[in-house]
């Protein structure tokens, strides 16, 4: 069996239609049924000429049809066996049949979302395809228990405060989630600025969802350094991120209308991976570029704070396909969030993809990547110089630690431009 997909909203439309293999099994299983009857025919009329052996024929006779039912009950049991492998197969390949919904305790609503749904007026001529499927993440298979307890609520009803067990999912590679039918929690979002003013204005602690993380409050953020991108990124008014790309602090650091100056044809839209609080999509707002800013709620509510400044957040892990088309970012802009885990591997494939939605002639911005040692400096080069990308700037120096330890570590800044391929 085979299947396409259609993408409609934020999921996937899966559908299942016939193909030239199934039905290259279908016509030789029929052969095989025609096969045995015409020799259980041939067995059953065939009679011995010889005379000699005319006396042993009700023996003969009753050991053909041993033998014939027992040809019978083989060739059945391999047709049934062909059967189940190819049943087998289908899921396999379609994925969503990979979770075993006869499991104990499943949620009566993963049940029903997962359900084939068949199509109203029928076949479609176009396409083939019969009946339409929801999607769901084949990692969901893996962490089952955890996907029927995210799918266990009242209908219609509130939805129960279980944003971290839906994060927790996610990492475990369980994504897209299923959909659900019941209502979010809602928070007024009361004070929110007019933009562009609500860029650098502090957003208050009373319009974000805290439950499931250690800070209660942004100033229990910002006495903590969550990632390399962000220490203390929270602060809007008093701390590093008002004069982050506009002001230089080290070699690494470059500076916005340096970068865009480069950007053949015009910088309009861009990608940001990891972007803390969401201050490069700021910057850029500043200089009419729209940047959508990839985020997780690690250990802080990083996308209703980068919505509160009027920014694009896009909740979805690196280990997701980037939900655009090809060939359509002016620029792409990540940091040292773009080591995933420090598997060679995995940076690869993320790589491709951020390839894959940059046009030609956009700009790669690798800001402050942190070069734990010099074979994985060298190993990312490597990886870079595979995608044939112009280099327009490029600096390796030393930086202190920005946890206060005072110890230096190497960081790599570039900007690279992409290839037109044929």
């Amino acid at each position: 069996m085979g299947s396409v997909s259609l993408k409609i909203g934020d999921g996937t439309a899966r559908f299942k239609r016939a193909t030239l293999c199934s039905s290259a099994v279908n016509i030789l299983m029929l052969l095989s049924v025609v096969t045995t009857n015409l020799f259980a025919l041939y067995a059953f009329t065939y009679s011995p000429k010889d005379n000699q052996t005319n006396h042993l024929l009700p023996h003969v006779h009753h050991k053909n049809i041993s033998l014939i039912s027992e040809q019978v009950s083989l060739i059945m049991r391999e047709i049934d066996s062909s059967q189940k492998k190819l049943a087998q197969m289908e899921k396999e390949l379609l994925g969503y049949d990979t979770i075993d919904l006869s499991r104990p305790n499943t949620a009566t609503e993963l049940k029903l979302f997962l359900q084939h749904h068949q199509l109203p007026l029928g076949k479609d001529s176009r396409t083939g395809i019969t009946e339409m499927v929801a999607s769901v993440g084949h990692a969901c298979e893996k962490s089952s228990d955890l996907l029927s307890q995210y799918m266990t609520y009242k209908i219609s009803g509130p939805c129960p405060d279980d944003w971290s067990l839906a994060q927790k999912l996610i990492l475990r590679g369980c994504e897209p989630l299923p959909r659900r039918r019941c209502f979010a929690k809602s928070i007024p979002k009361v004070g929110l600025s007019p933009f562009p003013f609500s860029l650098w204005k502090p957003v208050s602690d009373k319009i974000v969802t805290w439950s499931g993380l250690g800070c209660k409050n942004f100033n229990c953020l910002n006495s903590k350094k969550l990632s390399r991108e962000c220490s203390g990124c929270f602060d809007l008014v008093s701390g590093s991120e008002n004069h982050k790309f506009v002001k230089t602090t080290s070699k690494n650091d470059f500076i916005i209308d340096d970068v865009l100056a480069l950007g053949y044809g015009g910088i309009r839209i861009g990608f940001d991976i990891g972007g803390g609080s969401g201050t490069f999509a700021a910057r850029m707002a500043e200089k009419n570029v729209t940047v959508i800013t990839n985020t997780l709620n690690i250990d802080a509510p990083f996308s209703e704070f980068i919505a509160a400044r009027g920014i694009f957040p896009l909740y979805l892990s690196l280990d997701h396909r980037f939900p655009f088309n090809d060939n359509v970012f002016d620029l792409v802009h990540a940091g040292s969030g773009l080591d995933v885990g420090g598997k060679p591997e995995k940076l690869d494939f993320l790589m491709f993809d951020l390839d894959r939605i940059m046009r030609p002639g956009g700009l790669f911005w690798l800001d402050n990547f942190y070069c734990a040692n010099d074979e994985k400096k060298k190993a990312l080069t490597r990886l870079i110089e595979k995608f044939g990308y112009k280099k327009l700037k490029w600096v390796v120096a030393e930086k202190v630690d920005g946890s206060g330890s005072g110890k230096s570590e190497v960081f790599l800044s570039a900007v690279f431009q992409k290839p037109a391929r044929v």
